[in-house]
């Protein structure tokens, strides 16, 4: 029985070609999992995600009780097994958070204690180059209730002020052309 020299070699080459193919696997998991350290996003889970990807589009959360309907961009389950919500957004950070996000994040961290019975201990507002980690405090949620309240009573208002002096603001204003405030 002969054996041929090119039989070594291919040999050779092959586990060449694996080895190459294993070490490229672990060098990209690596990259991957310096790439999510660096986003600030706790580790953990996605077990939500809002962001109409390829995977089905969730169901909103809902709470009876305030009437609140929303729908986070990502709800992170930690370690611990806590659900971190996370909402997205495409702008560039301010110096601090803007108030309207302040609430939108206190909306979901209620939704998410008020439909898992457990409450997240902050939430995540990730801009475009920066996250605030916002603790979710009595306080906040104290102001959202009250947020609520104050936008109930204005649905039954007749006419109700504009409340803002931006003008950029008012100028992309979808009621624009009805409204009689505008600046």
């Amino acid at each position: 029985m002969k054996t041929s020299i090119l039989t070594g070699y291919q040999t050779d080459f092959w586990f060449l070609v694996a080895f190459f193919f294993i070490f490229l696997a672990v060098l990209l998991l690596i990259l991957a999992k310096r790439k999510g350290l660096k986003t600030g996003l706790p580790q953990g889970r996605v077990v939500y995600s809002d962001t109409r990807g390829w995977d089905k589009v969730e169901k909103p959360l809902f709470d009876p009780l305030s009437g609140l309907v929303g729908k986070p961009d990502y709800l992170i389950q930690d370690k611990a097994g806590i659900l971190i919500p996370v909402e997205l957004k495409s702008s560039w950070a301010p110096p601090e958070p803007y108030q309207n996000h302040v609430m939108q994040l206190a909306a979901y961290c209620l939704l998410v204690e008020r439909t898992t019975g457990k409450r997240p201990p902050y939430g995540l507002l990730k801009y475009r180059n920066r996250i605030y980690g916002m603790d979710f405090t009595a306080q906040m949620e104290g102001d959202l209730l009250e947020l609520i309240k104050l936008i109930r009573r204005q649905k039954q208002m007749e006419q109700v002020d504009r409340t803002h002096e931006d003008a950029n603001r008012c100028e992309r204003c979808g009621y624009r052309h009805i409204c009689g405030q505008r600046l």
